[in-house]
C-alpha cells in the first residue's frame, strides 16, 4: 500500500510542477464541451454497404410492391441503372438515412431496412415513385421520417434515387 501512496504522491506533484490550474481547467472545459457537442456532429450510416452483395431471389425489385420497399419515398435505383442495393454509375449513396421495419412474406419475418438515397445526378425519370409510409413518423424525428433531402450531408445534393439496405432483423 506504501508504495501505492507514493506513486500517486509522486506522480501528483510532478503534475503539479509541469502543469497549472489554469491549465488543468482549460484542458477539463474543453473535454465536458467537447463531449456535449459530440452528439451534433453529423453522422454516417454507410454500415449497409456490407449487404451490397445480396442477391435478390425474393420478389420483383422493380415494382413498388416489392417488400423491401414498405417505407421507401423516391424512385427505384433497380430501374435506373443501379441494383436493389448500390447507387447506378456517377452518383453516390446519401451519407445519412432513414430506416424502416419491413416484414419479408417469405419467411414472416420483420427486418431493418435502411433506405439511402442516391445523389449527384439528376432524379431517374425511368423509374417508377414509390410513396410507402409504413410506419413513418411526424418530420420531426429525422431518422424516421421520409419526406427529407437525405442528400444533405453530401457534397452534392442533387436526388437521383434510392436504394434498400437489409440491416438486420427487426426485433
Amino acid at each position: 500500500m506504501e508504495r501505492l501512496d507514493r506513486f500517486a504522491e509522486r506522480s501528483a506533484r510532478t503534475m503539479a510542477k509541469t502543469n497549472g490550474r489554469r491549465s488543468f481547467l482549460a484542458k477539463t472545459g474543453a473535454l465536458v464541451v467537447g463531449g456535449g457537442l459530440l452528439p451534433l456532429l453529423p453522422f454516417d450510416r454507410t454500415f449497409g454497404q456490407a449487404h451490397a452483395a445480396t442477391p435478390v431471389t425474393d420478389g420483383d425489385a422493380v415494382s413498388c410492391e416489392y417488400w423491401r420497399y414498405c417505407a421507401l419515398d423516391g424512385n427505384l435505383c433497380s430501374a435506373c441503372g443501379g441494383s436493389l442495393t448500390q447507387c447506378p454509375p456517377g452518383s453516390e449513396a446519401s451519407k445519412v438515412s432513414w430506416v424502416g421495419t419491413c416484414r419479408n412474406p417469405n419467411d414472416n419475418k420483420d427486418y431493418l431496412v435502411s433506405y439511402n438515397d442516391c445523389c449527384g445526378k439528376p432524379i431517374c425519370d425511368n423509374s417508377p415513385f414509390c410513396l410507402k409510409s409504413v410506419g413513418e413518423r411526424p418530420g420531426y424525428r429525422m431518422g424516421l421520417h421520409n419526406d427529407i433531402n437525405w442528400c444533405m450531408a453530401n457534397a452534392s445534393k442533387g436526388y437521383h434515387c434510392t436504394v434498400a439496405l437489409l440491416v438486420g432483423l427487426a426485433e
